[in-house]
Parts: C-alpha cells; structure tokens; sequence
C-alpha cells in the first residue's frame, strides 16, 4: 500500500466526503503504467528492465492505496537478462484481462544503439494473478509498446508502435495493429498501419478503448521526457481512419516548469465499477536546483470526464498531485506502505515483494535464506561493472528523503573480496560502502564512486581491525548522499559519519543518459535503488551475511519504531 493520509476532495460537489488519491501513487522507479480492473479490484503493471522479476505488479481495491505483489517474470523460462545493457531489457508490459484468463504482453529490447532497438514481444497468461503463468508465446519483433485489446465480437487485436532503423527515416513510424488468434497463439492476418501520429512525433505506447460506438487510440507522444504527453484520436472502425483530439493532448506538463509532477506522459485508462475512468500515467518529479529524476519515472493517477460520445478531458489537461477518489472509497487512516517502511529481518523463506535483483532471478546458487536462521546469504558474483553474474539485491527509493541500513557479517580475507551497500543507478553510476581487505587480509571500510563508468576510491578508508560484523548506512536528503557505520549494530552502538557529502543526482535518468551525434550513446530509463552487494572477484567461493535491513523515508510516520530510529 502506499501512504494516503485521510483527507477529504479538493474539488466538485458531492464528493466532500470522498478520499484523496495523492500522487505519484506508486513512487520511485515505476515507469509506463498498465491499469486494468477485474470485478472489485485493480491491477497496475510497470516496467522494470534489466530487473528481477520482470513487470512489477501493485493491486488496489479504491485507487488510493497501493500493494506491491511483487513481479510476474520470476525465473529464465518466462525472462533470460543475461547479459542485458543498462536500460534495456523488459519495456513497457500491457495487462489485460478476457476469456477467463489474464494477459501479459512485454517486450524484451536488447538495445537502443544507432537506431536499433530489437524488441522482442512476449505474451504469457495465467487464471489469476498469482500464476501459474503460461510459458512465453513469442510474438512479432517489429516493434515495443505493445498492448492486446479484446473486441466485443471476441476478437483480440496486437498493438506496438513500428520500429524503423533505416538513416533518415522516422524511427517511430506509426501504430500498428494485427490479430492475435487465441486458439493457434499466433498472429494471423495482415500488419496494418492505423495511425501515424501527430505532430509531437515519437508516437508510441497505444492502447484502444471501445466506447459510444468509437474506438478510441491512446497513445504517448513526445519521447518519455520533457515534451512527454498522453494524445487521444478517435475512429468509428478499428482500422481507422483516427483523428487526434482537436482540443490537444489528454495530459502533459511540458510548458508548465512550476508542475511537481513533470514528464507527464504514456497512459491507460480504467472504468470503476460506477462508471467513472481514470488515467494511470507515468511521471517524474525533479530534485532542484538540478532538475535531474532520481527517483526515476514513477505512476500517477488522474480523474477523467467523459461524457457520452465526446473526447476524455482531464482537469486543464496537466497532472494534479491531489485527485478525488472514485464513488465508494471509504476515508481511512491509511497505514505505513512497506515500499515506504520495513525492517526486514529476512525470516521469510523468500525475499518479500520489494526487494529486486541485477540481471539474475533470485535463485538458491546465489541467495541463500535457509543457510543461517533469520539471515540473507549472499554469495559473491562478479564485479559491478559486469552484467551476467552480479550478486545485487535491492529495493527502490522512493523519496528523495530516506535512509538505508543493513547488517553485514563478513570476513573478506582477500581485495577480491567485497560486501556492503549501495546507492546504485546502473552499471556505470553508483556509490558502494563496503567491507574488503587489505593486501595482509586485515578488514577495511571503504567507499568506491562510479560516475559515467569511471570508478574511483573516496579517500575514506578506515581499518575495521578484528571487527567483522558492522551496521551501514546510507543517506539521501535532496542532492545530498551522505555513509555512515557502527561496529557495534546489535548493542546499540553510535553512527559514525564517514564525513563526506556525495552527489545524489548522478542516480538520475538524466545524468546516466549520454548523446553522440545524433544517437542516444546510453539512456535513462530507471531510477535509484538502495541494497546490498558482494563481488568475489576470484569465484573462489566468498559470502556474506546479512542480518537486518531497514529502509526508512521521510514519509513513513515517526511512530514507527525500531532500534535504529533516530540515530
């Protein structure tokens, strides 16, 4: 769930007694919302790219607070993101819901250098939520963004913008659509063309609506950035001809620099049960003076008024950070989210349903959370730079205020050797506090940087002697990223800064993204992430032992205790 205080509606009549839906309603790294309902209760499907498990799903019973379930793509036989590039990966699912079954539409890009993307469609399905889900059926590659949508005479239909390498041409040339035959789970028939987008360019992110005897296209416009909209067009057939919405965009915020909420773009939309629709859309908010994501790209909500046989209309067309709830949402006082608050002392058999992991599916080869009672093992992988065996478990951030402390039990041994924690971005941009050894094998504190690939020592390296077992910490306040240890993690030992303040806002989508003429070199796409780290350098066997890890934001309330607060 994540944090609603009670509260009552800013705006119409009728509605006094209504909740609020304050957004971003799921903060932190959380890009390209699919919403769907079924009977009473909502579903929101993200993109999740070179993380474990791919497509991370939150469930709602009101639209005002949000449980994290965790993702659907847990294992190689549904994802393989061996290997996969920083930003690639799992691109913007599509849920949908028809025939008894859920469906899972995704694409796995495994670039986006020179003009290519190569993105590979997938759909799964399954009788619930909770599995067991189908094994991938292997779709067309022409294109990513891709979403199903269920006619009333029961047939499905394939969606994706159309992918264009060619020097000089449009690289997004247009919306596609093709039937998909259920019975065979192929694609059948011819690969249209229905819509070639408006003047914004960079068409994308389509999703059809059935309603008033008009089909209506939503699509995203604008490159998933400033310029970022939601574009409507509407047609009384399926394959056109569709017209853009006179009036402009659905929704955007390019144009509006005072707007908390920025990048306001790539939307779907939901009918409640009372007939009201909303628009689930991404979104990003800015640390000033910087004007960089750290929190990456996040997913907010909007009312929608949608008056029989006219165009949808959100409020001035711009991202309201305080939105009425649907009819029958009942005021509550709502409880601390775990994406906001948890202390995890790993007693569960798996990792709950905030953590993620780098390029590998939590597996027993390397995470362990039977070897020792009320402890996570992590065995070492490879070093950060690597992308086939890293050892990384972590969780977004989802504030730009917030604290991260574990406790690591490790002997090192030798400087191939290394655990802690991290403020992480990508491969090429992350802080690590750690524990390694000296060439004699005496245990040492460090701090490495990473910025733009380049990895360099902190100059903060302190002896641990004989201690082996140490509290880290790690802190974001804005810009501000500060480290701090305790030798003494189980006895209530005192923090000791580290004394030196870093740059938060290299944990950015824009600070990772870098251009050559022309062609995005490396992008942005996710957002920061706090969590724990080992590399064994010389595969000879190293682990670590982590005994507690707790995450705190400034929007998790004060009352909340734990032995740690405070300190």
């Amino acid at each position: 769930m994540t944090i609603a205080k009670t509260a009552v509606s800013p705006v119409g009549d009728g509605e006094a007694d209504r909740p609020i839906i304050r957004n971003p309603v799921l903060p932190g790294f959380h890009p390209d919302p699919s919403i769907l309902r079924v009977g009473a209760d909502y579903y929101i499907a993200t993109s999740t790219f070179e993380w474990y498990p791919g497509v991370r799903v939150h469930h709602s019973t009101d639209l005002v607070d949000w449980r994290p379930l965790g993702g659907v793509l847990t294992e190689r036989r549904l994802l393989d993101l061996t290997g996969t590039a920083d930003s690639c990966g799992v691109w913007a699912p599509n849920l949908t819901y028809a025939h008894g079954l859920f469906h899972l539409l995704y694409a796995d890009v495994a670039t986006f250098a020179g003009g290519y993307w190569d993105p590979q469609n997938y759909l799964v399905t399954a009788p619930s939520m909770t599995g067991p889900w189908s094994d991938p059926v292997v779709l067309h590659g022409r294109g990513f963004d891709a979403s199903l949508f269920h006619d009333e005479d029961g047939t499905t239909w394939m969606l994706s913008m159309r992918a264009d390498w060619r020097p000089g041409r449009n690289r997004f040339a247009g919306i596609s659509i093709q039937q998909y035959d259920r019975r065979e789970r192929r694609l059948v028939g011819p690969d249209r063309i229905i819509f070639d987008g408006t003047e914004a360019g960079l068409t994308e992110a389509p999703n059809i609506y059935r309603k008033d005897g008009w089909y209506y296209l939503v699509t995203a416009e604008g490159g998933t950035s400033w310029a970022h909209q939601v574009t409507v067009a509407r047609s009384r057939h399926l394959f056109g001809e569709y017209r853009a919405d006179p009036a402009g965009p659905l929704l955007t915020s390019a144009g509006h620099p005072d707007l908390t909420l920025q990048k306001a773009g790539h939307g779907s939309l939901v009918r409640t049960p009372a007939g009201e629709w909303y628009l689930a859309h991404l979104t990003a908010r800015p640390v000033q003076p910087s004007v960089r994501c750290v929190l990456g790209r996040e997913t907010a909500l909007q009312r929608v008024d949608w008056p029989a046989g006219e165009w949808p209309r959100i409020p001035g067309g711009v991202p309201a950070e305080l939105v009425p709830a649907p009819a029958g949402a009942a005021p509550a006082v709502r409880p601390p989210s775990s994406e906001q608050f948890e202390d995890d002392h790993f007693d569960a058999p798996v990792l709950g349903p905030n953590w993620s992991t780098l390029r590998r599916p939590a597996t027993p080869d390397w995470l362990d959370l039977s070897a020792r009672a009320s402890h996570l093992r992590i065995r070492g992988g490879q070093s950060p730079m690597a992308r086939h065996r890293p050892s990384l478990v972590a969780r977004r951030v989802t504030d730009p205020c917030c604290t991260f402390e574990a406790t690591c039990e490790f002997e090192p041994g030798t400087f191939r050797r290394l655990a802690g924690v991290t403020a992480y971005y990508n491969s090429r941009n992350w802080y690590y506090l750690h524990v390694t050894a000296d060439d004699d094998g005496t245990p040492v504190l460090d701090v490495l940087c990473c910025d733009s690939g380049r990895v360099t020592a902190s100059g903060l390296r302190r002896p641990l002697g004989g201690v082996h077992r140490v509290g880290l910490r790690i802190r974001l306040d804005g810009p501000a990223l500060t480290f701090a240890w305790t030798p003494g993690p189980d006895t209530g030992g005192a923090w000791q800064e580290l004394g030196r303040t870093f740059d938060a806002t290299t944990l950015s989508d824009e600070y990772a993204a870098t251009m050559v003429p022309g062609e995005p070199e490396a992008w942005g796409f996710t957002g920061a992430f706090v969590g724990l780290w080992v590399q064994d350098l010389g595969a000879d066997g190293g682990y670590a032992d982590f005994d507690r890890a707790v995450y705190r934001t400034a929007q998790a309330p004060l009352t909340v205790t734990n032995e740690w607060a405070g300190r």
